[in-house]
């Protein structure tokens, strides 16, 4: 048993090690079999309670892609004349010039999935959490983030080893979220996550230093 065991390992260790953030893609489509796949597999992260607290939008149209975008570039403008009219004007070039290009990498991909939390609900959360008052509502909807994440980890991991490639953004959620939520007609009770590109690379990025043990 032990050699089988030790290949597994080797294998994982490998793609884990493998996979980048790609930020360039190729034409090429991505079918739904793969999409489905992924997110199974995404859906075996471990959750809070087994609450599975998270739910993913695959936007495969390429106009809907380019709509967001679209959000994305009008929310970060509207952010950055708001900083030069307090006399930023440094920033706000940098917001744009800088962080626009980055947050919205995702354009040319043919896929893009939108990661979600859902709220956190649990026997141990209705019978005793909430009677006892043990904290606040924003800790639950923490725990929601904190379950979503090791999905959307679990969905890249997938991807890489399928022979695809992602990269996770904020951009347009710490931008545009109150537009993306209405373009995408996501209901309030959900919290955006992240967004996740996904597509064929166009691009193979050099494995980045590791950092030291601490």
């Amino acid at each position: 048993m032990t050699q089988p065991l030790t290949l597994a390992y080797e294998d994982f260790k490998t793609i884990l090690l493998d996979r980048r953030s790609i930020r360039k893609y190729t034409e090429r489509p991505v079918s739904v079999q793969d999409i489905r796949e992924i997110i199974d597999c995404a859906r075996y992260a471990p959750s809070d309670t087994n609450s599975q607290t998270w739910e993913f939008i695959a936007v495969m149209n390429r106009e809907k892609i380019k709509e967001i975008e679209a959000l994305t570039w009008e929310a970060l403008h509207t952010r950055a004349a708001e900083a030069e009219q307090r006399g930023l004007s440094k920033e706000a070039r940098l917001l744009t010039k800088s962080f626009g290009p980055y947050a919205t990498a995702f354009s040319d991909a043919p896929v893009l999935i939108v990661c979600l939390a859902t709220p956190y609900n649990s026997k141990f959360r209705e019978r005793i959490f909430d009677p006892v008052n043990l904290v606040d509502d924003a800790v639950w909807a923490e725990e929601g983030i904190k379950s979503s994440c090791l999905a959307a980890q679990n969905l890249m991991l997938a991807a890489h080893a399928r022979g695809l490639a992602t990269c996770p953004m904020t951009g347009p959620v710490l931008l545009a979220q109150d537009g993306l939520r209405q373009y995408l007609n996501i209901r309030p009770e959900c919290q955006i996550n992240m967004v996740i590109a996904l597509g064929y690379p166009a691009e193979r990025p050099a494995r980045s230093a590791p950092q030291g043990y601490r």
